[in-house]
């Protein structure tokens, strides 16, 4: 009798540990470019979209939350056009998480979020820098950890986080002159 209880036992641990290691984190983050993602191209200062620094951000800030990253494109946003717009809204669309962060440019992350707002029963957030997350005194670390725990929060719908707040994409304006996202 005592065999097929430790027996049963084995084959329980077996089974969760099979289902732990074959279930789909609740957590998407797509990473499409901009700031976040810069990095110098050459002695003149210029700057290229580089290689997503999202991984490297969150094992920085020890991050627990399990998650999957996916680059859908490294462009800067102000080179982003209808065509990319509508890339971004077949894959998060497609994504079967209920849980969606995308890392963005924020010259043209309003227009993205706007896209968006016709996915239902998701809660989406995108976020960005000022700043490469290559630097030292980047807002990076900060936006993103906002977004992850925003989007954890927040009920469905499409949001941006900046600057230790929440905005909704159609009441968001980026505000330049003061380097920061504002409700309007």
């Amino acid at each position: 009798m005592k065999c097929f209880r430790i027996a049963d036992y084995v084959l329980t641990l077996a089974r969760k540990k099979f289902e732990k290691e074959n279930t789909m984190p609740d957590l998407k983050i797509f990473t499409v470019g901009g700031t976040i993602d810069k990095i110098y191209f050459d002695q003149k200062s210029a700057y290229q979209v580089g290689d997503p620094k999202i991984i490297e951000v969150l094992q920085e800030a020890n991050v627990t939350v399990e998650f999957e990253t996916e680059t859908i494109m490294q462009k800067d946003s102000l080179d982003m056009d209808k065509n990319d717009r509508q890339i971004i809204l077949e894959k998060v669309s497609r994504a079967p998480h209920k849980q969606i962060v995308i890392t963005h440019g924020t010259d043209t992350m309003i227009e993205t979020a706007k896209t968006l707002s016709v996915i239902q029963n998701k809660t989406i957030v995108l976020t960005g820098s000022m700043q490469p997350a290559r630097f030292k005194n980047s807002d990076a670390v900060f936006n993103i950890g906002c977004a992850i725990a925003a989007v954890q929060t927040l009920p469905s719908g499409v949001y941006i986080t900046m600057n230790g707040r929440i905005f909704e994409p159609f009441s968001t304006r980026k505000n330049v002159g003061e380097n920061r996202f504002e409700k309007i």
